[in-house]
Parts: C-alpha cells; structure tokens; sequence
C-alpha cells in the first residue's frame, strides 16, 4: 500500500498522519492571457504519477505539531521537531480528483508536549502545492482520539513566506475559549492576514486589505477609457480587495491595469472544478472571441444586423459560419467547445433558452412579459404602487416635473370595475419603475449610438394571480434642456396591427431597462461587490477556528476570484459589459449612484419584500409575513429558503454564544462588524440602520442576510440568465432607435416588416453574439459545485456533535423544501409559475446537477 520510506522508531511517542495535498493546477488566473495558452499548457493537473510525487518526499516538506495543552517559556504551545513526507498512499478512498495522500509520523512525548492543536509546514520546493488536510492518529495515551486539521491553502516556497504557516485543528472556539498555548497563535495568524497595508502585493501573500474600484478604467492608454473612482468619494462604493499597483500617470487616482491581478492566494481556485473553465471561458470571451467577430464585422463576413426572427432562431439549430482563416489562432476551451467550432462551421451554436423550447412566441405575450416579473431573472424590483399618478423623487429645480403624464382613463378601461383609488386601496396595482434613477444619464446615454428611454409599467393583479400591463410610459430628455422635464408618451395594449407592433418595441424598452438594472444593480452590485468586504473582513478578524468564520466561510468561496475576473475583462472600461448593455460607460457608476440606497438589513428577504409592498407582515402566516401576489414564486419559494437559512443559524449561533453578553464580550466578532461597517461598507459608516452587533438576534439576522445574499439570491438572480436572456428577443439588453412616430418613415416600414424594424431596434448581432455567449457560461453550474446544505470539508470543518447535527437537520430541511418547490410547479392554479413559455420555476431548487440546469443554490458567488 505504501511506497517511499516508511521505517518507524521508538513508536511509543510517534503520531501516525496522513497528509493531503495537490500539486498546482495549471489553472490560474493570472498564469495564463489566452485559451490558446491554457490548451498549449494542457489541462488538468500536473504530476499525478508516482514518479512525479516523489518530489514530496525526502526533506521537501517539513511538518512541526504545536501542543495546545503544553506551553513553552513563552506561554506558547511547545513546538515539536521538525518531520518530513515519508510515503505515498497509492490508494485512498476519500481522495478526490488530483489529490495525493502521504504517510507521515511525528515524533511526540505525551507528558511533555500533550495534545496537539496546531502545526505549521515549510514547503522547500521550487513550486507550491495545495494543503487540503491533515489527519493525526495513534496520539499516546489517546488510542480513540484522532485530531483533523482542514487546511486548503496554498503552500509557497518557504522563501517566499516570512512568517510559519499556522494551520489550526477543527476544534471551534471563542476568542475566550482558545486554550491558552494557542492563544498567541491565533492573533499572530490574523495580524499576519492584516498585514501592513503598503506595498504592491505579491502573488504569494496572504494578505487581505480593502481599497476603492480605481482599477476600472485606463486613463494612460486613452481618455476615453478614464472612468471615475468608485468608493471614498460622491460615487460611494463597497470596497474591494487591495492590490497595491502603482497608479496611472495621467490620474494619480486610479491604479494601473495589468495582466497578474493580486487574490489574497488561498481565494485563487485550489480545487479542481469546471469553474476553473467557467472562468477562463469568460477570459477567452474577452481576449479570444470578442476581437473573432469584430474582425468578422469589419470585413462585411458577417451582416450587421439580423433579418428576421428566423434568423435569430438560426442561433439554436445552425449557428453561424465564419472562414476557418478567421479562427487558425484560436482554440477554444472545452466549456466553450460546444458554442465555438474552429472549423468555421456551425462557429456560433447556442443551446436553444428554456424561454424558447416550447413556445417560441411566448416573449411577446402580455402574460409571459408580467409573469417575468415574478418569476423571471430579475423577480425582486417590482413594487406596489402607492400613489397614482407616480410622482418622482429628482430635484424639480434641476430635472423639472417628473411626475407620470399617465391618467386615469389610461388604466380604469382594464380594472374590472375598479377605479384607480379602489385599485390601489385593494393592493391590485403595481408598478415596475426604471425612470429616476436613469434621468440624470439619459441624455449622454443616448447621445451615443443608443437611443432609449425612462421606463414606468403599471399592472393590474387579477382574480386568478396573474398580472397584466395596463401602460407603458416612456420618457426622454427634454430638447430644450433638463430643467423643462421630460418628453412623455403613454403607450396601451394593442395586439393587432401596426399598433400592435408599437406595443411590442414598447415592452422592448422597459425590458432593455429591466437588463441594465438586472445585470449592473440587482446582480452585481447587490450580490457581487456588496459580499467582497464581509469576505475581507471576516479573513482579517475572525480566526479560522471562530465559529462565525466557520458558519460563513462556505459562502465566501470563489467570490474574490470571480469579481477580480470581473473587473479584469466584465465590468472594465470598454468590457463586455460596456459594449453589450445599454448604460454602456456609465454603467458602475449608474450602479453607484444607487448603492446609496442600499441598505444591509433591506436584503433579508421578508424585510425586501414588505419594503415594496408586495407583502405585509402577518404574524399568523407561516414566513410572518403575507404575500399580496400569493403566486409569486421567487418570493413564496424564497421565503421558503430563508426560513431554512435562518432556522439552521439561529439553532448554531445560540450553540455557541449562551447570552448576549457572551457575543459582545466577543473580541474578534466586534472588531470584524466595525471593520465591515467601518471600512469595507465606510461610505455607509454613519448609516444609523446598521445593527450594533450587541445581541444574538443581531448576529442571526446578519448572517442570515449575508447567506441569503451569498446563496439564494444570487441563484435567483444568475441562473436564470441563458434560460431567459439566451432569447434575444425575450431579454434585450440594448435599444438603437427611438420609438417610431405616426406618419414617419420608419413607422410605414414597422408596417411592412416589423420583424426587420424590431431587430434594428433592439441589441444587434455582434451585440448579442457576445452577450449570449457570456451569460451562457455565467448560467452554469460547475462539476462539484457546493449547493447549500452541503459543505466541502464534509464533516471535518468542526468536532462539536451538536453542530454538525443541526447541519444535516438543515441539510435535511432544504431537501424536503425542494420537494414542495416541486409540488408547486404541479399545480395547475399556480399560473405564474410556468406561464406561456411552460418553463416551471425551479431557481430556487437547492440542488442541480453539472451544467445548464436553471436551478440550483451553490453556497457562494462562485461565477
């Protein structure tokens, strides 16, 4: 079973271990600048032979156990001798894919040393490797007793590290509770995640610092690929991790653009899963594909626009074709092998949406378009609405009279009898708003190529649950200046003829507004860059063995690679972002301005819904709160989901802290909320809606927030991306023209072919070609995703019995939560859960399979 040295001496004071590790994957963000460069480097990981492991053994990696009941002079845990990899374990069963099992036994007195509680490791090679566990075993004295450490870090050339790197058991303790040999350690640790906040930061270091979003733009290369700082100024902004780059030398403010982008090295992907491909999938998108089809374009290979609808469909049967010579340089990944033919042939082929595969004209119903707003990918923006006409909260001194030009005797013909005031008193009108916040935009938005408007749609809720638009009102800036107010049209239902058509681009408009506010607002900033700093914070000020690092930390995963990605080719000037969404350059900071009204304790799913008005608290309903829309599958599956988060929280919060006064005695837990609040949200600092952190309750909430946003919300929200957007027509993200007047010449050709005039109006082909792709790629799952209730680390990431069993009463939980999801989708009464596009609501199903599976709820911002 056993190769390499494996002779034992005095074994009466030898502790039998088994280490874990894999060799560097090959993977890695900042290794590589093209998928050509990631095929010629091969895939998968390196050195899996026996030959190749060798190199562990010898005296390439030195182990040293700390005593955690034993200290030295110093009041810190004696240090064991120095013990090196002795043998390859050819065979394990609990051994994943590219990881390599080694025997080691270190020496140890019981009376001397006790038990040990830590240890730290020097790696002497020339490469790093990836510590996944370490498992002792035979400790003296304690025959039954085996101690696990779970590690998953990065271990660099011992050169490279100034400090030992500490790895501590899974035992779980209070600051307070940390037996006292270790409680030196433990600080040192966490300064050394601190660090000193200078310098530019190394692709080995360890250290986790916030700074502001000044790495978006790139003033040095051209003007026009300045863009504002976002955070610390009157752009506020969550912060993101520190890279310490040098700045640009046209803007002192802004830091330069280059190809390595510092992670903290243990957020870089340590485990081998499809995301790794994911993500390069995105990097390929950006340097790869992207210039293909510009090429394609500039040389008239490919027309600028669609024809038909026809041709769109062509997307999902027959792709496009392009001249191999435009692809002899590229080589596509394998997450992209099924969308990118280097042959030419078949160059661009889509898997048909769900939104598509059964009714391809759903996208045009009326009932297809309100049900999308309940159950769609962007579920959680309509509201109730309270006051008719709409008025608006933009300074009229500047903007001028904002309020809806909509009338009453736009909407009473549809409300059953009702009149406006009735309507509204009954809670049967709602409203989808993107007017404010765009006004002050609008102008330079469409003095570009876009051509677009402020959007408010109002709904009437009817007797059998569903939703239908009442008007559309479309408003533009005014040609006279800001301060006349806007340019309003109101547009009605109409399903025949040319008005019929004009009713269609109508809804086009409100949809590319709902993309841009999906994409940039309620999926970026609300769920990406608003966890970045809970991520930092936590690294810095709660210990790996702290029970909230432990609660938490399953919900960090991949997020800081995945938003340094982001920011590297998504969300950058001239991104992909930039060129396929409607607010184009102004894009994060449109998302800035409206990060001044985020508030953290809004998040909470029962608190974001009773704050639009879709439900109001009722203590006697099962969630304490009562839906308005009682089909309304995001929130009622949602509500499900968080009663399931909440309940597991609450169960372990109240395990580990038996007072309040125990938590505010907390030393590491309130320097982590002051930080957080502080630092990582600062320019929100002085909001007086943070909690204080002094109760249990307090504690529940936040982490239930945070989870919520980090787990379901995000599925919500991402997942549905290709099932919904994959279909152009259904999910546009930009608008070209304006709305085409009566007796105009574009209005006589909307008669004659209002295909053609649709698809001019709309996203373009190159436009789409990207986005589809994208988003395509941002909608899967990976091969061993971790889905809520689960955990990587199994049941090693704690030793307390009580804890792990309220884990799997959770896990339990969520699995007979997804059976009654299911149930739901069977209910023909439940109309808005399947709707014209006879796509059930399954976003929010806890568990999924590999792939393109529109359901799901992984653990953490992974893609």
């Amino acid at each position: 079973m056993f190769s390499g040295v494996t002779s034992l001496v005095n074994r009466g004071h030898k502790i039998k271990g088994t280490v874990v590790l894999m060799r560097k994957n090959v993977l890695d963000i900042n290794s590589l600048t093209s998928a050509q460069g990631l095929i010629g480097q091969g895939l998968g990981f390196v050195g899996s032979t026996i030959d190749n492991l060798t190199a562990f053994l010898g005296r390439s990696v030195s182990l040293h156990l700390i005593s955690a009941t034993k200290p030295d002079g110093n009041g810190k845990g004696k240090v064991g001798k120095s013990t090196f990899l002795e043998g390859i374990i050819s065979s394990l069963p609990t051994l994943g894919a590219g990881q390599s099992a080694f025997t080691i036994h270190f020496e140890w007195d019981d009376g001397e040393m006790g038990i040990p509680g830590a240890f730290y490791i020097k790696n002497f090679m020339q490469t790093e490797f990836f510590l996944l566990t370490l498992t002792l075993e035979d400790i003296p004295n304690h025959a039954n007793l085996k101690i696990h450490f779970v590690c998953n870090s990065w271990i660099y050339n011992a050169k490279n590290y100034k400090t030992d790197r500490i790895f501590f058991s899974n035992k779980t303790y209070l600051p307070s509770d940390t037996p006292a040999p270790l409680v030196k350690y433990r600080e040192d640790e966490l300064k050394n995640l601190r660090g000193d906040g200078k310098g530019e930061r190394k692709e080995y270091d360890r250290i986790y610092d916030y700074d502001v979003y000044n790495d978006l733009g790139n003033p040095d290369s051209n003007e026009k690929y300045a863009r504002p700082v976002l955070g610390g100024s009157t752009l506020p902004y969550p912060r993101r991790g520190r890279t310490g780059r040098p700045t640009t030398n046209k803007d002192p403010k802004s830091e330069k653009r280059s190809d390595f982008v510092y992670l903290p090295r243990d957020e870089a992907f340590g485990h081998l899963k499809s995301s790794d491909f994911l993500t390069y999938g995105l990097k390929s998108v950006a340097q790869d594909v992207m210039p293909v089809l510009t090429d394609a374009f500039d040389s008239n290979i490919l027309t600028l626009e669609f024809d038909d609808f026809a041709e769109v469909d062509k997307l999902y049967t027959g792709g496009i074709t392009l001249p191999t010579n435009f692809l002899s340089k590229f080589s596509p990944l394998p997450v992209l092998k099924e969308i990118l033919r280097t042959d030419g042939e078949q160059f661009l082929k889509y898997p048909p949406p769900k939104v598509m595969q059964v009714n391809k004209s759903a996208w045009m119903t009326d009932e297809e378009f309100s049900r999308e707003t309940l159950a769609g990918v962007n579920p959680n923006v309509i509201k109730s609405l309270e006051e008719f006409p709409p008025g608006s909260k933009l300074d009229s001194k500047v903007y001028g009279d904002h309020t809806s030009t909509m009338k009453k005797e736009h909407l009473e013909p549809n409300l059953e009898g009702l009149t406006v005031e009735q309507a509204i008193e009954k809670k049967k009108l709602f409203i989808l708003d993107h007017h404010d916040y765009l006004i002050p935009y609008l102008r330079r938005i469409n003095s570009s190529k876009t051509k677009a408007y402020a959007t408010r749609t109002i709904f009437f809720l009817k007797d059998d649950g569903t939703l239908k638009p009442l008007a559309i009102e479309l408003s533009k800036p005014h040609p006279q200046g800001e301060e006349h107010g806007p340019v309003s049209d109101v547009y009605l239902p109409a399903h025949e003829g040319v008005e019929g058509y004009i009713w269609v681009l109508a809804k086009a408009y409100v949809v590319v507004n709902d993309s841009c506010y999906h994409q940039l607002v309620s999926h970026w900033l609300n769920t990406h860059a608003v966890v970045e700093p809970f991520v930092i914070a936590t690294n810095r000020h709660l210990n790996v063995v702290h029970p909230i690092n432990k609660l938490l930390s399953p919900h960090y995963r991949d997020t800081m690679n995945i938003n340094s990605l982001a920011r590297k080719a998504l969300i950058n000037a001239d991104g992909i972002i930039e060129q396929t969404f409607l607010w184009g350059r102004y894009a994060l900071e449109m998302s800035a301005v409206l990060y001044k009204d985020w508030v953290f304790l809004d998040q909470a799913l029962p608190n974001d819904l009773i704050k639009r008005g879709v439900a109001v608290k009722d203590s006697s309903s099962p969630h304490g709160v009562h839906l308005v829309i009682e089909d309304y599958p995001y929130a009622s599956d949602g509500l499900e989901i968080w009663d399931a988060i909440k309940s597991w929280v609450k169960e372990y919060v109240f395990f580990y802290y038996n007072s309040d006064d125990a938590l505010k005695q907390d030393t590491e837990l309130q320097e982590w909320w002051k930080e957080l609040v502080e630092v990582g949200h600062g320019d929100k600092k002085n909001e007086t809606w943070w909690p204080k952190m002094e109760t249990r309750n307090e504690l529940i909430e936040a982490s239930t927030t945070l989870i919520w946003i980090a787990s379901a919300l995000h599925a919500a929200i991402n997942f549905g991306q290709y099932p919904y957007g994959g279909y152009i027509l259904n999910r546009p993200t930009l608008s070209r023209r304006f709305m085409p007047e009566k007796g105009s010449p574009e209005y006589d050709e909307l008669a004659k072919n209002h295909e053609k005039e649709f698809l001019k109006t709309i996203t373009g082909k190159k436009e789409t070609l990207i986005d589809l792709t994208v988003i395509e790629i941002l909608s899967r799952h990976a091969s061993d995703e971790s889905y809520l209730g689960q955990r990587d680390d199994g049941e090693f990431w704690t030793c307390d019995t009580e804890a792990l069993d309220a884990f799997k009463r959770f896990g339990k939980k969520l699995a007979e939560t997804e059976q009654r999801l299911m149930q739901k989708n069977n209910d023909g009464s439940l109309k808005n859960r399947s709707g014209p596009a006879k796509m059930p609501y399954t976003l929010l199903y806890p568990s999924s399979e590999e792939g393109l599976t529109f359901r799901g709820i992984p653990n953490s911002i992974s893609i």
